[in-house]
């Protein structure tokens, strides 16, 4: 099994260097607002994930990386 921080970082490499600036900016348009205006022990971390891939596979829905 990968090292959950080995994922973390994949992901992170792809998030910052291959999503298109527009998908990134959408997302964080959508994840800052409780970042800031909520205590972090007060987020619900799997909420924001589960939002973050809801415009990510809509953005990118057919289209391909190579």
């Amino acid at each position: 099994m990968i090292p959950e921080e080995v994922e973390n970082r994949i992901a992170n490499y792809f998030f910052h260097n291959y999503l298109p600036n527009e998908v990134m900016m959408e997302v964080v348009d959508k994840l800052l607002p409780p970042c800031i205006y909520t205590q972090e022990e007060d987020l619900d971390f799997d909420e924001l994930v589960r939002g973050a891939i809801e415009i990510i596979k809509e953005q990118l829905e057919d289209k391909s990386f190579k």
